[in-house]
């Protein structure tokens, strides 16, 4: 049998991002959350920890983690038809991992109804639609939004729908840069904003105007940054449409290339075996979708 206050010690670890904070979740010393930590890798004969800044599961500590999210789900479930299983503690986050144009346009409202309903607390990770996955793979989250199609082991997917994104900038960015209109080629001569290094949406989007190769651009890891640099005339951008609509109504920004949006598909990711309440907001979020993203 397992001990399951040995695994919660290692989920807190990797979930807080080191013993430190591991132990005030817990309630625990610190040399109390590295003994558990140390028990535990007695108990299965091989590190569960790489014990980096911060900490990551090793291979057989993934698969531990995966046990600990499914397991808590399940309990949340067993808890709900048996109260007198509940022990009255701190009620569990669902932890997810989502991209920060979901979190900055759609989410709020097409979850705000199923937290309230059913009593969910969230513990959201933010990462890019092309990188969230590795959430999932690494055993840290129960559900993730990104733009994988294909499921990690253990997992299933569901199409949401598509973000669409369009090409903006400020009437002075425009008018600066192209005073002679937007061309392929002016594009790839003016500064962009993109969110981060593993962001490839701005390169996938010159690529489809037959520019191949690196070009000029802003790094800014923030959703509302974004906007406002692209409000400020510091680059173009490739901005979500939901997210900018007051501004395109009054002009505060323009679309560079009148009718070419560029969607991007996004994936509701869930464990197999995650329970009742993940499968309730997997369909909660298939309606969701279908109101709030573009459909094929």
């Amino acid at each position: 049998m397992f001990d399951y206050k040995l695994l919660a010690a290692l989920a807190a670890v990797v979930e807080q991002g080191g013993f430190e904070r591991a132990a005030q979740v817990l309630g625990l010393s610190q040399s109390a959350v590295s003994q558990r930590i140390k028990l535990l890798e007695a108990r299965v004969g091989q590190p569960v920890l790489v014990r980096a800044t911060p900490p990551t599961s090793t291979e057989i500590g993934t698969r531990l983690l995966n046990h600990v999210q499914q397991v808590r789900l399940l309990e949340r479930d067993l808890q709900s038809q048996v109260p007198a299983l509940d022990e009255g503690g701190p009620r569990e986050r669902l932890r997810i991992a989502i991209n920060a144009d979901t979190l900055a346009t759609w989410w709020a409202r097409a979850v705000a109804d199923f937290c309230s309903r059913h009593e969910v607390l969230m513990d959201l990770v933010v990462e890019d639609q092309d990188v969230g996955l590795k959430r999932m793979r690494a055993g840290e989250v129960a559900g993730c939004v990104c733009g994988a199609e294909r499921p990690v082991a253990g997992a299933r997917s569901i199409p949401l729908g598509a973000m669409r994104y369009r090409a903006l900038a400020s009437p002075a960015f425009i008018a600066r840069h192209f005073a002679e209109g937007v061309t392929p080629a002016a594009l790839a001569r003016s500064p962009s904003i993109v969110y981060g290094p593993d962001d490839l949406l701005q390169h996938r989007y010159m690529e489809s105007l037959g520019v191949a190769g690196s070009f000029p651009h802003h790094l800014c890891p923030s959703s509302e940054g974004f906007v406002r640099l692209t409000e400020g005339g510091l680059g173009w951008g490739l901005v979500p449409e939901h997210q900018v609509e007051g501004q395109l109504a009054r002009g505060e920004l323009r679309e560079l290339i009148t009718g070419r949006p560029i969607d991007v598909p996004l994936y509701w990711h869930h464990w197999r075996h995650g329970g009742e309440l993940l499968a309730q907001l997997t369909e909660h979020l298939a309606h969701a979708g279908a109101r709030w993203l573009v459909q094929a």
